[in-house]
């Protein structure tokens, strides 16, 4: 079988590149890149809670877009990049502390779209969120000179 990566990024500077954007505001750190997956956890406090104490939904989205675009960034050569098209998510379950983490899996790696299924599970492995990211793939530009 062949791998799905074609960027070799390590998880250390995958969690390096969080600074200064929502993914390092929200505390989503990277996990694992396996062959297949890619993981990150997100805490549920005072950043990712809605008014009621629970997670809020929002920020369950913010982890699921993470994990997929990030995802379809390493699955592309350097000729391609991909930006987000849709996102939607079922939240399933609350959770109001801990961890939650996130797996995201690929369904379709087209030409011109991707299609990530992301998990979301609580600390007991119960899944709290599903979410399905449609990635548009699109060429890098080159000069016309």
């Amino acid at each position: 079988m062949t791998s799905i990566w074609k960027k070799e990024f390590i998880i250390a500077d995958m969690n390096r590149f969080r600074e200064g954007t929502i993914v390092g505001h929200l505390d989503i750190e990277f996990l694992e890149k396996g062959e297949g997956f890619l993981t990150a956890t997100m805490p549920v406090d005072h950043r990712t809670v809605q008014p009621m104490g629970i997670l809020h939904g929002g920020a369950s989205v913010v982890l699921a877009e993470t994990l997929g675009s990030s995802a379809s960034y390493m699955t592309l050569d350097d000729t391609h990049y991909s930006v987000g098209l849709e996102v939607k998510a079922n939240h399933l379950k609350s959770v109001s502390t801990g961890l939650v983490t996130g797996t995201a899996k690929p369904i379709h790696l087209g030409r011109t779209t991707q299609v990530w299924d992301i998990s979301i599970e609580n600390e007991n492995k119960e899944l709290i969120c599903i979410s399905r990211l449609t990635m548009a793939v699109l060429k890098v530009a080159t000069d016309q000179a």
